[in-house]
């Protein structure tokens, strides 16, 4: 997929895509704001569908790729390995720097329904096959399951009000032009920084002569990752929890669904001529039943417990515990991918 570079290019891959990521995330995130204040919509919804889904562009055109050249184990693993490392990692990440708010209905409805969507696939994935067929349901499900949540967030939040006081005519067109180039040029940048990253850090993984499931569940699943990563911390900086939350929220619906779904229609998941699976069982015993109960820790630690249809609160102690298990689990993996 990504063509052999020297060392030292490779070096200067990295490098570059990281200073780029920095840049563009706060050109991104500005972007957004202004303009979710100015079109009275939530944040948590421009961060789900904007941010969320822009950022997750790079797991989009991995995972295709991947599905084309025959490469089922590093299409499906860089799908989940991203969702795991959205919220053991990034919202880890984006906690530890700001403790992050977290309202009932994104408890109970995203927690729930990205576990859900994590069983469903569970259950589509697990004959160890998944047709053209299957993997229409899975984008009919992503068209019908986004407008849906987006409704219900947009009906069900309390600070409405607030955002819809502030109209377009508190702003005027040139700022909302210089808004939307912001978030244009800081998502082209994020998504063209972040393929260049990755393709340095393949590089180095080729001397490890590990499976593409390894690579697709770590190197690549955390490089087509940063984005989300470093428009997570860029928020949690400003103090945006609704851009956090809807961003990692956002990015695992459509890694789930219309990733998963695209890379597979493309290219059917079946086992090869001479009976070969068509993907990794641990896909099935491991990587999906961790990103099912990470989907619920959502819910079990953004519940507000005292008062459940108030704001609840992800402080720094779950953030650690995030963390600890996203360690634990890449142990696991490779102890179980390289024995």
């Amino acid at each position: 997929m990504y063509a052999d570079i020297s060392f030292w290019l490779s070096v200067v891959f990295m490098l570059g895509g990281l200073v780029a990521l920095a840049w563009s995330s706060d050109m991104f995130v500005d972007g957004a704001a202004v303009m979710a204040k100015a079109l009275g919509i939530s944040p948590f919804v421009i961060g789900m569908v904007i941010i969320g889904f822009g950022t997750s562009l790079p797991e989009l055109a991995v995972s295709t790729m991947s599905g084309i050249s025959g490469h089922s184990n590093l299409s499906l693993g860089n799908a989940y390995g991203s969702c795991v490392f959205n919220i053991a990692v990034i919202l880890g990440i984006a906690a530890l720097i700001r403790p992050l708010a977290v309202r009932p209905s994104v408890s109970f409805v995203a927690g729930l329904g990205l576990a859900f969507i994590s069983l469903f696939s569970l259950v589509i994935l697990g004959n160890g096959t998944c047709s053209r067929t299957e993997a229409s349901v899975l984008l009919v499900a992503f068209l019908v399951l986004l407008p849906l949540y987006c409704w219900y967030d947009q009906k069900t939040k309390g600070a409405a009000a607030d955002a819809k006081a502030e109209t377009t005519a508190a702003y005027s067109r040139r700022s909302l032009v210089i808004a939307g180039l912001k978030i244009v040029i800081g998502l082209a940048v994020l998504v063209v920084s972040s393929h260049f990253l990755v393709w340095g850090a393949v590089d180095f993984a080729k001397f490890l002569h590990v499976s593409d499931l390894v690579i697709g569940l770590t190197i690549i699943a955390a490089g087509t990752s940063l984005p989300e990563l470093a428009s997570a911390i860029a928020s949690a900086r400003r103090g945006e929890h609704e851009f956090v939350l809807g961003n990692i929220i956002g990015s695992n619906l459509f890694n789930m669904l219309a990733v998963v779904g695209i890379a597979t229609v493309i290219s059917p998941l079946v086992p090869g001529a001479d009976g070969s699976p068509a993907f990794s069982p641990y896909i099935l015993t491991r990587d999906l039943p961790l990103l099912t109960g990470l989907s619920l820790t959502i819910l079990l630690f953004g519940l507000n417990r005292r008062h459940p249809w108030s704001p609840g609160r992800i402080g720094r102690p779950v953030a650690v515990l995030w963390l600890l298990v996203f360690v634990a689990y890449t142990i696991v993996m490779f102890l179980q991918e390289t024995r």
